[in-house]
């Protein structure tokens, strides 16, 4: 609690300077709605923001996904041959220039309104930054402990799963699942039949502000339940780390 009270009152600061400016600074509210007629236009169209949420959700966790194998899978290879990475990162750099404002309706147009192309916007924004993270952490392993390992006996194999592998984790769990997330809502709003994306571009085209920021409400609160999960998968899967945290806080006591 003493953790989160800092930011509970920033934000709390905030919401109550835009809820005074809106009520009384002579905005209209379809120029900028006050944040209580935002809360109030979400519980009144919660069905439709959660309809239109679970298909976001899916392409979120389905490109996340493929995102995430394929980034561990090319990583590893770039680990074992040092040549690849030679021959691969300079594509893999020039595909980040490409504008994903102009990709996004070539891969609609390609490959259609479903959920495929959603997937594929998604793993193109987060396969970048995973793949360099997980790069980056298998370079960071200390030398004495692979040196270690092969003195007695273990092999290329054995060293990666046993040392480099758990070096890169924390380099990889650095990557938030909030880049899916985007990516989702921008592929929709390029071409879906239903998501948040969608369901804000409609709410814009209405002149409908508050469903509009009452959509981004849930994306941002769907955003941080994500990243809470993925904290929380960080914690399971590095049980060392919590061990050195928490003989840490006991030193400090």
């Amino acid at each position: 609690m003493a953790r989160a009270a800092p930011a509970a009152v920033s934000v709390g600061l905030l919401f109550a300077a835009w809820e005074l400016y809106a009520r009384y600074g002579g905005v209209r509210p379809t120029v900028l709605p006050a944040p209580s007629r935002v809360f109030g236009q979400a519980w009144e169209n919660r069905e439709a923001l959660m309809d239109n949420a679970i298909p976001t959700i899916r392409a979120t966790l389905a490109g996340f996904a493929c995102s995430l194998s394929a980034a561990f899978l090319l990583s590893a290879l770039v680990d074992f041959w040092p040549s690849l990475r030679r021959a691969l990162f300079p594509l893999l750099i020039a595909s980040q220039t490409l504008p994903l404002v102009a990709i996004a309706p070539l891969v609609v147009l390609w490959f259609g309104f479903g959920l495929l192309p959603k997937i594929l916007l998604v793993a193109l924004v987060t396969f970048f930054p995973m793949m360099v993270a997980l790069v980056e952490g298998f370079e960071a392993t200390e030398k004495e402990i692979g040196q270690m390992l092969r003195a007695m006996g273990a092999g290329r194999w054995r060293v990666f799963w046993l040392a480099r592998l758990p070096s890169a984790l924390p380099y990889f769990f650095a990557i938030s699942i909030t880049y899916a997330v985007v990516g989702a809502i921008f592929a929709e709003y390029a071409g879906a039949a239903k998501g948040l994306g969608i369901y804000m571009l409609n709410a814009k085209n209405n002149f409908r502000p508050d469903l509009v920021l009452a959509a981004v409400g849930v994306s941002a609160a769907l955003t941080l339940v994500l990243f809470g999960l993925t904290v929380l998968v960080q914690r399971l899967a590095m049980p060392w780390e919590r061990a050195a945290g928490e003989r840490g806080g006991e030193g400090r006591q």
